[in-house]
């Protein structure tokens, strides 16, 4: 449990102390809610492009490393495979935890 808090801390860490960055993003569109949480994240977070693995998500959900592989073979986990690693990018992983909840 107190590896998951870990985690979280260090994310919510990540995304208070740095400073927004400039990024401007001009579109006639309007944005969908994923799509403004992903650049309001982008602006926070130090490393949103950052590669997480099973563990970090097996910390993360608060669950066994076997279901966390069954996770990252789910059609809906924006997982890729490199080698024999399974990695998921820190903003596309928060945006599909986002969507998982009600």
């Amino acid at each position: 449990m107190e590896e998951l808090n870990d985690l979280n801390n260090k994310i919510i860490d990540e995304i208070q102390n740095t400073e927004m960055k400039n990024i401007i993003i001009e579109t006639k569109e309007t944005l969908t809610p994923e799509q403004r949480m992903a650049i309001d994240t982008i602006r926070r977070v130090k490393h949103p492009f950052r590669m997480l693995g099973v563990k970090d998500v097996m910390r993360d959900l608060n669950i066994c490393e076997t279901i966390a592989y069954k996770t990252f073979k789910r059609d809906d986990f924006p997982s890729i495979n490199i080698g024999k690693s399974n990695q998921v990018m820190l903003l596309s992983y928060l945006i599909w935890k986002m969507s998982k909840r009600i």
